[in-house]
């Protein structure tokens, strides 16, 4: 077996390491669930698999977990559930999702205070304008989400995402 000239072996390194930079940037990078928004499905301390790809041949569906960033201008990203979509209504009612009229079943929506009533819990019915979404945290009454969004400027309600401000669907905790 020949062995491999400094010259190969650096080029090999280097290959190597841009397509692990390349790969991180535009097709999968690994995230960290810093809060207990999305909980139970996602606790704080899960490390997940950002994928950076599929959201360039498709938009974002009802119920899938995305990552974008924030539209009230915190310095981090977020993760989040759509709720809803383009042309979609949308209406919560004492914590009741109801999605085109009829309710939403959703097995993953945890209340820590569900006896008590916060911002955000009756709000709609809304349109969904089209390139925009609702989303909304899986434990409801401890996430900063479309319900409760305000324009740092205005202070007037952001119900609505727009898709620009996707940057991938979470795939899998490691």
């Amino acid at each position: 077996m020949r062995a491999l000239k400094p010259l190969h072996a650096a080029l090999i390194i280097l290959f190597t390491i841009a397509a692990a930079l390349a790969g991180r940037r535009w097709i999968a990078v690994p995230i960290y669930i810093a809060s207990d928004s999305m909980a139970p499905t996602l606790v704080k301390g899960h490390h997940l698999v950002l994928d950076k790809v599929i959201y360039r041949f498709r938009p974002p569906r009802r119920g899938e977990i995305i990552s974008f960033v924030s539209p009230v201008g915190e310095d981090h990203e977020s993760v989040k559930r759509v709720i809803a979509v383009g042309g979609d209504t949308i209406e919560l009612k004492a914590k009741k999702v109801y999605l085109n009229g009829g309710h939403l079943y959703e097995s993953y929506a945890y209340y820590s205070r569900p006896d008590e009533a916060l911002s955000g819990d009756t709000l709609g019915p809304l349109t969904v304008p089209p390139g925009r979404l609702f989303l909304l945290g899986d434990n409801r009454d401890d996430s900063s989400d479309s319900a409760t969004w305000k324009d740092p400027a205005s202070g007037e309600p952001l119900y609505f995402l727009p898709l620009s401000a996707v940057t991938g669907k979470v795939r899998g905790v490691y």
